[in-house]
């Protein structure tokens, strides 16, 4: 090559003995390509100063190479609320994006905007991440929608096999059982749930089957009345547990759906005059930032999120490169503090 003459991935291909196609995968981070042979392609490309030209890859290919993340209102009174756990997913999806060559496109929507007509006429990425839905029966139509238009997405949430479309998700009931487990090791056996537990709020309703099962395992009765539905903000939480202790029944714990649901069920508590964990273990779900600033750091079920932002956005690009691609079940972990 001419001091001024343009390096090209053929010129690539030729110095490390592979073919084109092969430099073009290794340069997005395809993980078809093997870690030795990305390794010195990279290394290449870094010596001649090779970067990649976006726009004439995308135009080839017919792509945008753009996915949008798409966070939902979960039609809640908080205005313009992010559940706190899919805001931690933000940055693992961004990275993950960068590594794989892609730009993100980022989005706040209401399930009653028809967003997903929008996408369909837009065009403006390749493919869509839905995080957040509020009541699941109202997304399922739009779901339903999106598969019917072919559009390439994927989603966090519920994982079984009435789920729609590409779905990653937490493993809700075993992490129920890990809860439940943890506080029947306490001592604990009327663990009341807090959380709309019902095909609108699916994951809700696995943790609690979760809990359900060790407690019958162990000998221990379910009782409905130790149910209370409860949405995923620290005020239903509040208003939960009130209503329980209203109820006069004997609950020595309660295992809450959700991390901000556990938080509000801690100022009920204690204005009610109950200790945490002396009178009463608590146990959250998800391990949010602020579970861990409360004034009793709140022991919870965390999920995740560094491996779901990079299991979503593969899986996302393995449907738009046409690659079987498979639900996953991502393992939950107890985090035991103060409060259990």
């Amino acid at each position: 090559m001419g001091a001024n003459d343009k390096v090209t991935s053929f010129d690539i291909a030729t110095l490390a003995g592979v073919s084109q196609p092969t430099v073009s995968r290794a340069l997005r981070g395809d993980k078809t390509v093997s870690e030795g042979t990305r390794l010195r392609i990279e290394a290449i490309a870094r010596q001649l100063n090779y970067t990649v030209d976006k726009n004439a890859s995308s135009l080839r290919r017919g792509k945008s190479n753009t996915l949008a993340l798409l966070f939902f209102e979960d039609l809640l009174p908080d205005e313009s609320w992010i559940n706190p756990f899919f805001l931690s997913m933000l940055g693992p999806i961004l990275q993950t994006c960068a590594k794989r060559g892609y730009d993100l496109l980022t989005s706040f929507q209401q399930l009653s905007t028809d967003w997903h007509v929008d996408y369909e006429d837009s065009r403006k990425a390749d493919g869509i991440i839905l995080l957040g839905y509020g009541d699941y029966e109202i997304y399922r139509i739009r779901l339903e929608q999106l598969v019917a238009q072919g559009t390439h997405f994927v989603r966090w949430g519920s994982v079984d096999q009435h789920a729609l479309g590409m779905t990653i998700g937490c493993d809700n009931r075993r992490g129920g059982r890990d809860a439940g487990a943890h506080l029947i090791a306490r001592g604990c056996s009327r663990i009341a749930f807090l959380g709309d537990a019902s095909s609108h709020y699916p994951e809700f309703r696995d943790r609690y089957a979760g809990l359900s099962d060790v407690l019958r395992e162990a000998g221990h009765a379910v009782d409905p009345g130790l149910h209370v539905d409860a949405l995923s903000t620290e005020q239903s939480g509040y208003e939960g547990a009130s209503r329980l202790i209203a109820r006069d029944v004997k609950f020595d714990s309660i295992f809450a759906g959700s991390d901000l649901i556990a938080i509000g069920a801690l100022r009920a508590l204690d204005e009610h005059g109950l200790s945490v964990p002396g009178d009463v273990a608590l146990i959250g779900f998800d391990d949010i930032p602020a579970a861990s600033l409360t004034r009793q750091p709140l022991t919870t079920v965390a999920q995740d999120y560094l491996r779901a932002g990079e299991v979503l956005v593969d899986a996302l690009i393995g449907q738009i490169d046409r690659k079987p691609v498979t639900p996953t079940l991502l393992a939950p972990r107890l985090v035991t503090r103060m409060t259990a």
